[in-house]
């Protein structure tokens, strides 16, 4: 399937939405349905504030996205179906042709997967947080590229 990376087009918003929550349901088994439910309005609202990408498919159809604030990778999210098809690798390599090679990311720690994925990429680990971005007790691995 031919894939090609577009800048974030409001009306695949719900798309979105929907990829991040199947993608969470599916990787952060850590978290309870009020966090999912927490997180998806912050989700929702941060899309239309940051740069974001979309990965689409040869039908134009959002497979994953990911949500830029400078050279941080404040979001990557790929549809459950599409996991292990490369769908991350091509958005973060649009990051890199976008930003240069010192990118940063922070991914929650018990999403063993992620953190696999981004130490493939070349990512290692500068620091670790006890807590989220939101005060929660779900420790946040610190990783930039390397």
């Amino acid at each position: 399937m031919n894939m090609m990376v577009t800048p974030y087009r409001a009306l695949d918003h719900a798309k979105l939405v929907a990829i991040w929550e199947r993608a969470v349901r599916a990787t952060h088994t850590f978290l309870a349905e009020e966090d999912i439910v927490f997180y998806k309005s912050v989700v929702s609202e941060a899309l239309s504030g940051m740069e974001v990408w979309e990965a689409v498919d040869s039908a134009g159809e959002p497979v994953g996205f990911m949500g830029l604030d400078g050279k941080h990778i404040e979001m990557l999210f790929v549809d459950v179906d599409q996991h292990g098809q490369g769908v991350g690798r091509m958005l973060v390599t649009h990051a890199i042709d976008l930003k240069g090679n010192d990118l940063k990311v922070d991914v929650n720690e018990q999403n063993e997967g992620a953190a696999r994925f981004y130490t493939r990429m070349g990512f290692v680990q500068t620091g670790r947080s006890e807590l989220d971005g939101s005060g929660n007790p779900f420790p946040i691995l610190h990783l930039e590229l390397k």
